[in-house]
């Protein structure tokens, strides 16, 4: 499953939130941010449309940092910086 926030892209591996205990995630979402993240049938999943989805996400982070720590590293955001690539390039650290 994959969201989006106003720049940031969120990408869920539902295959690795099979058998989590904890749905930190899920808290996480609740607690730093708007409650984007929701428990249905023992997964995460959004709700809302896409465009409350991108109203409402405050692009905290905290659900990643959360599954890392307390779940099954199932979830990759993705925050593209503006000029990165140049940067990497230039200075040769790709």
């Amino acid at each position: 499953m994959e969201f989006s926030e106003r720049t940031i892209k969120v990408i869920i591996d539902e295959a690795k939130c099979e058998g989590c205990e904890t749905h930190a995630c899920v808290d996480a979402c609740r607690t730093y941010s708007r409650g984007i993240l929701v428990l249905k049938d023992g997964r995460p999943a959004v709700e809302g449309d896409a465009e409350e989805i991108a109203r409402k996400g405050t692009e905290c982070l905290a659900c990643e940092f959360a599954c890392w720590t307390k779940g099954n590293s199932a979830i990759t955001i993705e925050a593209p910086v503006e000029g990165l690539d140049a940067y990497r390039k230039k200075y040769g650290t790709e």
